[in-house]
């Protein structure tokens, strides 16, 4: 078995894992990435399907996401607006569609009221939650004690209120039913975007796209740092004690003073680690879990939405697509749509055979846009759930109670090992802009942590 040595292993070839190596080498030290699967890019991931290219995972860039921002324009990529011309559309509770513009829902003037007087409320807690330490909060026991759903449905009986209000952290972004996550999850989820507005507003959220796809990102930062890559390297064990650590692959052992775990942390359990990790550790990790969500591609010989005069830009929570959006590539004469099925209704159509659940998931797009949505060029299903070295969508997420027991644990590094990804991230959470800012957090610290041991043998 071959044998290398470096001064920090990174597991993991996502984004945070990558921006830390770079960090990590531009201050001296040696690195050595291992990545299990056969490509870069974790939870990005740009590919050509039937001749058509596709984001199957994370693409789109929020005008707040700095770190990403940054890193977009340090490699030299370009940038281009998602198309948002014309009218969106939402379907009622009785099925009936319904043509808009702005950001507000064609509800009733009661609805919209009650909508507004609860965002604005949601904005006002939001204020007071900091998205690197929720658990911080003087409430934060109890916010994390009732379900993000309950604590709605206290506020108001207006249902059409409470679905579209609940959209945005459970459909949306932690694709978990709304009675499964706690109110200060919500939050902490609001919180890492700036806001609750800012979260329920689609022209914020999802406002460019790179060309080419988001996955140059980490195709980019790889490729500087060559040989120290490693393709289908799945680290099968990790030794470790106050001098450093030995990593363990089915064909290559690596030793370090220092490891960085930058994947999902429902992944640690891959790894046996010896001695085994801490008992907060253990416990912190049986309270985190993916949501899981269906990322739907259809690509049609033209975007025929706008000849409607649509923007592309659908919502309804009595949808089985609960939102959808146009995403042409930059270039294309074709047009693609991309819309999403989430937590219980994708479970659901895993039940389902392929054809039945196609068949499904484009009579729901044909509610937004009419019956041509039925007839796709080209389709596709981007099931994260499958991937082994990811196991879900879009980002793991703590069950009722886990955010203020166990949230300060996750970014506390055991020893020599250090913990870096989106799903621990304050500013960004979920998102890569999140990751990397985890990247460069984790680097920094190691960077710090072997300067203070220097100065300290120095005086010694």
């Amino acid at each position: 078995m071959a044998e290398i040595t470096r001064d920090v292993l990174i597991v993991g070839a996502g984004a945070a894992g990558l921006t830390a190596a770079n960090d990590l080498r531009k201050a001296g030290l040696s690195v050595a990435v291992l990545e299990a699967r056969d490509r870069v890019g974790g939870r990005l991931w740009t590919d050509v399907v039937d001749g058509a290219m596709l984001e199957l995972g994370g693409q789109w860039v929020s005008p707040d996401q700095d770190a990403l921002k940054d890193t977009i324009d340090e490699l030299g990529l370009e940038t281009y607006s998602r198309y948002r011309e014309g009218d969106s559309v939402y379907v009622g509770p009785d099925g009936q569609v319904h043509r808009f513009t702005g950001e507000m829902f064609p509800v009733s003037a009661a609805t919209e009221a009650v909508i507004a007087e609860i965002t604005s409320q949601l904005d006002a807690m939001v204020a007071e939650i900091d998205p690197d330490q929720p658990w911080a909060h003087p409430r934060a026991a109890e916010w994390d004690s009732v379900t993000w759903d309950a604590w709605l449905r206290a506020q108001t009986d207006d249902d059409e209120a409470v679905l579209n209000l609940a959209f945005a952290t459970g459909s949306a972004m932690l694709t978990k039913p709304t009675h499964s996550f706690s109110l200060l999850q919500s939050l902490h989820m609001a919180a890492s975007a700036g806001s609750y507005s800012n979260l329920v507003d689609a022209d914020f959220i999802l406002d460019q796209r790179v060309v080419g796809g988001l996955q140059k990102v980490p195709l980019l930062l790889a490729e500087r740092l060559g040989d120290d890559v490693l393709l289908n390297q799945p680290v099968r064990s990790l030794e470790w004690s106050d001098d450093g650590v030995t990593a363990t692959t089915d064909e290559l052992t690596v030793r370090a003073r220092f490891a960085i775990l930058a994947h999902a942390p429902v992944l640690y359990s891959r790894i046996a680690f010896v001695p085994p990790l801490p008992r907060r550790q253990h416990q912190l990790h049986q309270h985190l879990s993916m949501g899981f969500v269906i990322k739907v591609h259809a690509v049609y010989d033209r975007p025929f939405w706008r000849e409607q005069g649509l923007s592309g830009t659908a919502f309804s929570p009595y949808e089985l697509a609960h939102e959808a959006y146009d995403n042409t590539n930059h270039g294309d004469e074709r047009g693609t749509l991309v819309g999403f099925v989430s937590d219980q209704n994708a479970d659901d159509l895993f039940a389902l055979s392929d054809e039945e659940r196609k068949e499904r998931i484009l009579a729901s797009l044909s509610h937004y846009y009419g019956p041509e949505a039925e007839n796709p060029v080209v389709y596709y299903e981007s099931d994260w759930g499958t991937e082994e070295w990811t196991r879900g969508a879009y980002a793991a997420s703590f069950d009722m109670g886990g955010l203020h027991r166990y949230g300060a644990d996750l970014r506390t590094a055991v020893g020599p090992i250090h913990f870096a990804c989106s799903d621990m991230a304050g500013a960004g959470f979920q998102h890569v802009d999140g990751a990397i800012r985890m990247g460069h957090l984790v680097a920094s610290t190691i960077v710090e942590s072997r300067r203070a041991a220097g100065d300290q043998a120095e005086v010694g």
